[in-house]
C-alpha cells in the first residue's frame, strides 16, 4: 500500500508539494516518473538511472506480458528484483497500447493532435486490428500474431505478478478524434472496467483508477466524480486533450477540483518541458513521459539554451559541455565535440550520454519547480 501526505499547497494555483510513501521508498512530489517500458530505461542501467535524480519508474504491462511474460518476472522475485531497481515502481494497465494497436494505428495518430481532426470516429466504430468488447479487447500479438485477450481481470492479474508498488485499472484510452457519442460510451466502458479492476485485485498493491472523457468537460467531470466514489488509492488522468494542447490546463482543472485532495494524482503519458508548468499548476503529483529518452536516441539534448541536435556537424568543433549550467556526469566530463562524434559514428554510448543528461536535466527542472512551490512563486 501507499501513504500520501500534502505538505504545502500553493496560494496561486492548484500546485502542491507532497510525500508519497511506498514499500520501496518515498517520492517527493511533483515528480517525473521515468519510463522503463520493458523493465529498463533504454541505454541505462538501474544504478545510472538513480544518478539522474529519478525517484520512480513506470513499466509497461502490455510489453512485459508479451515478453518475457509475467510468470518469468514473478519467478525472479518480481519486477524490482528482476531489474535490480530498489525504488518505487509503477506499471500501467495496457489500455494505451490497445489504442496504439487500434485507432492509433488506423489513423496514424497519438494522444495529442497538431490540428483539428478531419475524420471523426462515430459510436460503435471498431478499429481494424482490435475488437473492443464488453469484458475487454482482443487483438493479435505484434510479435508473433497470436490472438490475445486483455481485460480488467487479465490486466490486474498480470500487474499483480509483476509486483509494482502502484498499478492502474484497465481502461479504454479513447482516440482524440472520437465523437462525443463515442466518448460517452467509452467513458461508461472504462467505469465498468474500473469496478471490475477493483473487484479483481487480491494484493496490497496500490490501485489507481483512470479518469477519461477527452476534451469534453461534462464527461471529464462525470468520470472524476464516479471514480472518486470508489475506493481507489489514487487516480490517473488519461486519454487525450483535444487538438490544442493548451486545452490541457482547463481539463486538469475540471478533474482536479473533483478528485479527493488526500489522494495522489498521476498524469499519464504527457511531459514535454513546456508542459511541466501546466501539469504542476494543474495539481498533478506525478507524470510520466518518454520525451527525455526518446529525443536522446534521436540525438537531441535539452539544455538551458533550448534543444540542440547533436547530429549537426557544427558540434564536432564545439568544446563546450552540453549545458554549462548542468551538474550531471556527462556535462562534467565530456564535450559536445566528443558526443557529436559518437553520435555520427553511431556509437551507442552517445545515446547513453544523451539519455543520462536529458533525464538529469528534466529531473532538475522538476526539482526547481518543487522549490518554486515551496517559496510561493507558483
Amino acid at each position: 500500500m501507499i501513504e500520501f501526505k500534502v505538505i504545502k499547497k500553493s496560494n496561486k494555483s492548484r500546485a502542491r508539494i507532497g510525500i508519497l510513501k511506498t514499500t520501496f521508498g518515498e517520492i517527493e512530489t511533483p515528480s517525473l516518473v521515468t519510463v522503463a517500458t520493458q523493465g529498463v530505461v533504454k541505454t541505462l542501467d538501474s544504478r545510472e538511472v538513480k544518478e539522474t535524480k529519478t525517484q520512480v519508474l513506470i513499466s509497461n504491462t502490455f510489453h512485459l506480458h508479451l515478453r518475457p511474460g509475467e510468470d518469468v518476472v514473478k519467478k525472479n522475485g518480481g519486477l524490482h528484483k528482476f531489474m535490480n531497481w530498489d525504488g518505487p515502481l509503477m506499471t500501467d494497465s495496457g489500455g494505451f497500447q490497445v489504442f496504439s494497436l487500434g485507432f492509433g494505428k488506423d489513423f496514424g495518430i497519438g494522444k495529442i493532435l497538431k490540428e483539428k481532426p478531419q475524420t471523426e470516429i462515430k459510436i460503435q466504430k471498431q478499429p481494424k486490428m482490435v475488437k473492443i468488447m464488453e469484458d475487454g479487447v482482443s487483438f493479435r500479438s505484434p510479435i508473433d500474431g497470436k490472438l490475445l485477450f486483455l481485460g480488467p481481470k487479465e490486466s490486474i492479474k498480470i500487474q499483480e505478478k509483476l509486483g509494482a508498488d502502484i498499478i492502474f485499472a484497465f481502461d479504454e484510452c479513447p482516440p482524440p478524434n472520437a465523437s462525443y457519442d463515442y466518448m460517452r460510451e467509452s467513458v461508461a466502458r472504462t467505469h465498468r472496467w474500473a469496478k471490475a479492476s477493483l473487484d479483481s485485485k487480491k494484493t496490497k498493491q496500490a490501485l489507481y483508477g483512470i479518469v477519461q472523457g477527452g476534451e469534453f468537460k461534462d464527461l471529464r467531470i462525470e468520470s472524476a466524480n464516479f471514480l472518486s466514489a470508489l475506493p481507489f488509492d489514487g487516480f490517473g488522468i488519461g486519454g487525450e486533450f483535444g487538438y490544442e494542447k493548451e486545452k490541457m490546463s482547463n481539463m486538469l482543472g475540471w478533474v482536479t477540483d473533483k478528485l479527493p485532495e488526500n489522494k495522489p494524482r498521476h498524469l499519464l503519458g504527457v511531459g514535454y518541458l513546456e508542459d511541466i508548468p501546466t501539469i504542476v499548476t494543474g495539481g498533478m503529483d506525478t507524470f510520466d513521459c518518454t520525451v527525455p529518452t526518446h529525443f536522446a536516441r534521436h540525438g537531441v539534448a535539452f539544455t538551458s539554451e533550448g534543444r540542440i541536435d547533436m547530429g549537426k556537424s557544427k558540434f564536432l568543433n564545439d568544446l563546450e559541455p552540453l549545458d554549462k549550467n548542468c551538474k550531471c556526469m556527462v556535462c562534467q566530463y565530456y564535450k559536445r565535440s566528443y558526443i557529436a562524434h559518437l553520435f555520427k559514428a553511431r556509437e551507442i554510448t552517445a545515446l547513453k550520454f544523451l539519455s543520462f543528461h536529458n533525464l538529469f536535466y528534466f529531473n532538475t527542472v522538476v526539482e526547481q519547480t518543487r522549490e518554486d512551490i515551496k517559496r510561493g512563486k507558483i
